[in-house]
């Protein structure tokens, strides 16, 4: 690790106040020069007031300075946070001074990259920091504040010991064979256990498909016939003017997408250009993208304002297979005709607002997601997702290894595989043999 000592602004400008961060074994040395007050003894978690100076006196603010020391600070090294004024001016004049003084800018992330280095945060922690920073409603956050304490970390750190417990029973066969005094773990109970961690690791593959959709965003994609109302339904989701209304035949000719927060959960509505018989080229490109929509859409609300044909129906039925398909009557303030579906129809009126609130109820619902709770463990990073499809690809062999009567040593390195990979998504050190010993002898008993 580099160890300059690091400084970079850690609010945008502009605002009331902003903070200068600075982390390193020399934080308070340099500002004893540009300090009104010399902080080197200054007690940690406190606060000082006092001016920032140039080099010839010139006061550039009027500051607080917030005390850090090693190893209790967010990187693990002597810190301190400089409060001033928001103006870019004064923010740019005080990050020149500590450069004249040593100071280096720091590389984007490398507060956290340092924390991570010096054993305040886990690798997993670490990329939650970035997720909790991104948050935009409540399920994100809270998705993002669980894995940045550890909650991630703590299941597959139990998970990682549970395997190095199977992999020490299959060492221990191997480096005592020859003692027939000793006794050894039963198959049985070993693949017990294997299939206890195989069915944990696939129960957080799949909780990868909710993660993935509270974090990106539910897809919601609005189609039907032209003219239906597809974006006036969309403006009035999003409560603005965001596509364009008219009562002309194919006004929409490509897809327009916003989100909305319901109930915490972000949705990605998308409207689509209109589904009809046309012989404009645009227009079909934009048909084209409307089918290509339905396919990566979770859910679908297909908008109505007359009997659908039976065709119109089962065509629309086996495009959306596998999907929440909502079959929404739109128009209902207008004199017209009424439905006899055979399917389940949501009432609405884009236009005045008319079951909008009701609408967006079943939309929540159509998503599916379980109530999550504070401790609850769900997977939301792409690398992680991969990570694990790759452990629960070694841990099959170690399952078949087992079922077969294979040999321990060839069954323990497929286990080493496994909490190799484990490893990589907390940033952990690859297993050793000595771990392992250690694991025989601290759990174990090897002589009667």
């Amino acid at each position: 690790m580099n160890n300059d000592t690091i400084c970079a602004p850690a609010t945008a400008t502009g605002g009331a106040i902003s903070i200068i961060r600075i982390s390193g074994k020399e934080t308070f040395q340099a500002l004893k020069s540009i300090f009104s007050k010399d902080l080197t003894n200054a007690k940690p978690y406190t606060l000082h007031f006092g001016s920032i100076m140039n080099e010839h006196g010139d006061i550039i603010d009027e500051v607080l300075i917030s005390i850090f020391r090693a190893p209790h600070s967010y990187t693990g090294e002597d810190a301190a946070e400089i409060s001033c004024h928001g103006s870019s001016y004064i923010v740019h004049q005080i990050l020149e001074l500590l450069s004249q003084h040593g100071y280096r800018m720091a590389e984007p992330g490398e507060f956290t990259k340092r924390a991570y280095l010096n054993g305040k945060l886990d690798l997993s922690q670490a990329e939650a920091v970035a997720d909790l920073i991104a948050a935009t409603n409540k399920a994100t956050h809270q998705l993002a504040f669980s894995q940045l304490r550890g909650h991630v970390s703590s299941e597959l750190e139990q998970l990682r010991n549970q395997l190095l417990k199977l992999a020490s029973l299959l060492e221990l066969e191997l480096d005592f064979s020859d003692h027939e005094d000793l006794e050894f773990a039963d198959r049985e109970e070993l693949l017990i256990l294997a299939e206890t961690i195989d069915s944990r690791i696939s129960s957080l593959i799949r909780s990868f498909e909710t993660g993935q959709a509270i974090k990106d965003g539910i897809p919601v994609a609005i189609v039907g016939k032209t003219n239906v109302g597809k974006s006036t339904l969309l403006n009035q989701l999003l409560k603005e003017e965001r596509a364009i209304v008219s009562d002309i035949h194919g006004t929409t000719r490509d897809t327009i997408e916003d989100t909305i927060n319901l109930q915490g959960i972000t949705f990605r509505f998308i409207d689509t250009a209109g589904i009809r018989q046309t012989s404009d080229t645009i227009e079909q490109i934009g048909i084209q993208r409307t089918y290509q929509t339905l396919e990566k859409a979770r859910i679908i609300l297909w908008l109505i304002d007359q009997q659908p044909t039976d065709e119109e129906l089962q065509d629309m039925l086996q495009r959306t297979q596998q999907k929440d398909l909502l079959i929404i009557q739109n128009k209902i303030d207008q004199p017209s005709a009424p439905l006899h579906p055979t399917f389940s129809l949501h009432s609405i009126s884009a236009k005045t607002g008319q079951g909008i609130p009701e609408l967006e109820s079943a939309i929540y619902e159509a998503a599916h997601l379980p109530e999550i709770q504070e401790h609850d463990v769900i997977i939301c990073n792409a690398r992680h997702y991969q990570i694990l499809l790759k452990v629960q690809q070694h841990l099959s062999q170690v399952l078949h290894g087992i079922h077969i009567q294979l040999s321990g040593d060839l069954i323990v390195e497929d286990l080493r595989s496994v909490i190799n990979d484990l490893a990589q998504i907390t940033g952990q050190e690859r297993i050793t043999p000595q771990e392992t010993l250690n694991n025989i002898f601290s759990h174990f008993c090897i002589g009667k």
